[in-house]
């Protein structure tokens, strides 16, 4: 398992080892879906009630730090 500032989990066996929150079943990806359509951390809360703020919050620090690489794109065709 590898643990990134204890909230974000990444567990082979746990949503095809896609980083989760806490080793839950609720991905990254999902809560960052949910904010990207303009649900409210307060929507989100309610819809996981298993969830804290905090949890959010390092969901966006997680995609924050991956924005932090460097990425080229291939163009094919």
């Amino acid at each position: 398992m590898t643990s990134l500032d204890g909230r974000i989990t990444i567990i082979p066996d746990v949503c095809n080892g896609q980083p989760t929150i806490r080793g839950k079943r609720i991905t990254v990806k999902t809560i960052l879906e949910f904010l990207s359509a303009g649900d409210s951390h307060e929507d989100i809360l309610r819809q996981y009630p298993s969830l804290e703020l905090d949890d959010i919050y390092a969901c966006l620090k997680f995609a924050t730090q991956l924005m932090t690489h460097k990425y080229v794109l291939n163009m094919m065709g």
